[in-house]
This record gives structure tokens, C-alpha cells and sequence, in this order.
């Protein structure tokens, strides 16, 4: 490692060594460094106009279904053009270096799959996938000069398998995370910024459960305090050098 290196606390080191299970909680923090657009950020050119919470719920879909389709359609091909950084790595290479590991993300990009994570759980879904609207069911959809294409079993216009405001998270993945953080030996809460509910609960539940908490962000949030260390920098500076202190590098 370089001189420039960001410092990884010994003890750190010692307590993850020491884990049966981590957890790690990922925000928008983590993507932006792929150059994934945060949410509010992605309303540019042709979307400018249009306000990202007037367009992600379920009334906006029933008013305009095409609007909603085609906006998501351009936020796949951002998600798309974007590959995996070394915060991503970082973190399915830390999954291999402990007994057990899950990754909880807010992230509905897919990049933590694809930089090799398995254990992986989505609270607001995933982009790259499409449903149908009525059933719910994985479906692949076929080109058509009428977006959205529909559903060849019933019929219903099929949307994005993403969670919307006013929606329900997944079936069973809260009740995951939760069921994870609470039996965490050391939790991270990493990029996020600690304000969304319900995700921003899992830490306190980690606390509660006795874990050694973990924050790596660039700059402090409402959990800082609560922090059992505070690793301040960009996921893809931070999580490497701890990865390499895990395995005895440095």
C-alpha cells in the first residue's frame, strides 16, 4: 500500500479477525464513486423538468405508465454504462475473509452482484429487473413501439423490480436485515447517509444486539456519534486498505 493509505485502526483489525458474523449496510455513497447518478441527481437533459418523486410511485405509473417506463429505461442505460469500483470489490472480498457475511444495500443498481458479492440483500430492489405490475413475477420484456410491454401471462404493463414511495420493502428482506444485524458481531454502515428509514434502524439494532459498529463515509451523519470507529474517506479508498489489513498487508 501507498503512504497515502487510509489508516486502519488495529483494533478494527483484531474485532473483524475475531467475528462469526459482518454485516455491511451500502448507500448511494458507494455507487456515486462508479459514476451511478444518486437519485435527485439522474434529473438531467430530457427529465430536468420532472420531479424523481412525482415519477417513482404507483400513481404516477397508473397516470402515465410510459412516462414512468421510459425514465426508468434511461436510469438503466446509466446503470449500465457503470462497472463496479474497488469499494464494491472491497466488500466481496471481505466476504470471503469472514465466516459469515451478509451485504445489505440500498442500491437497486445490481454492482455489488456483479463485483462478485453473493450474500447479498436488496431493500429496494433492483433496476435491471422487470416485473409484472399485477403478479409481481420476473418477467423478460420484449421490445415494443408501445412502452411499457406487457405481461405475456395476464396482460398488465410490466415495471421496473424497484420499491417506489408509498411501497412496501420486498417481502421478507427487512425481516432479513434485521434478523442479520441484530446477530452481527461487527456492522458497517458505509456511503449512507443514515436519514432513510427503515434501513437506518439496522445499525441501532446492531448496537443493541452488542456489535461493533462501523461507519465509513466521506463526511459525519447522525450515526457518527454512536460510531465505534469512524473511518472517514470514500468507500473505494477505505474498504481496500482495510481488506489488506485484514489479510496481514499492511
Amino acid at each position: 500500500m501507498s503512504a497515502a493509505a487510509p489508516d486502519i485502526p488495529p483494533r478494527l483489525v483484531e474485532e473483524l479477525r475475531a467475528a462469526r458474523h459482518v454485516v455491511a449496510l451500502t448507500g448511494s455513497g458507494v455507487s456515486a464513486e462508479s459514476g451511478v447518478p444518486t437519485f435527485r441527481e439522474a434529473q438531467t437533459g430530457l427529465w430536468e423538468r420532472y420531479d424523481p418523486q412525482q415519477l417513482a410511485t404507483p400513481e404516477a405509473f397508473l397516470r402515465d405508465p410510459r412516462l414512468v417506463w421510459e425514465w426508468y429505461s434511461w436510469r438503466r442505460r446509466l446503470v449500465g454504462g457503470a462497472e463496479p469500483n474497488a469499494g464494491h470489490r472491497a466488500l466481496a472480498a471481505l466476504e470471503r475473509l469472514v465466516p459469515s457475511f451478509t451485504l445489505v444495500t440500498q442500491n437497486v443498481d445490481g454492482l455489488h452482484g456483479r463485483a462478485g458479492s453473493r450474500n447479498v440483500t436488496e431493500l429496494h430492489g433492483n433496476i435491471t429487473r422487470t416485473v409484472c405490475s399485477a403478479e409481481r413475477v420476473a418477467v423478460e420484456p420484449e421490445d415494443t413501439d408501445e412502452p411499457p410491454p406487457v405481461c405475456p401471462g395476464c396482460g398488465a404493463p410490466l415495471r421496473p423490480d424497484v420499491v417506489w414511495f408509498g411501497e412496501m420493502l420486498p417481502a421478507g428482506a427487512m425481516e432479513l436485515a434485521s434478523e442479520a444485524a441484530r446477530n452481527s458481531d461487527v456492522f458497517f454502515s458505509i456511503g449512507t447517509s443514515s436519514l432513510v428509514y427503515p434501513a437506518a434502524s439496522l445499525p441501532h439494532e446492531a448496537l443493541a444486539g452488542g456489535a461493533t459498529l462501523v461507519e465509513v463515509n466521506a463526511g459525519p451523519t447522525p450515526l457518527t456519534p454512536r460510531a465505534d470507529h469512524v473511518l472517514q474517506g470514500r468507500a473505494g479508498e477505505v474498504l481496500p486498505a482495510l481488506v489488506e489489513a485484514l489479510r496481514g498487508e499492511i
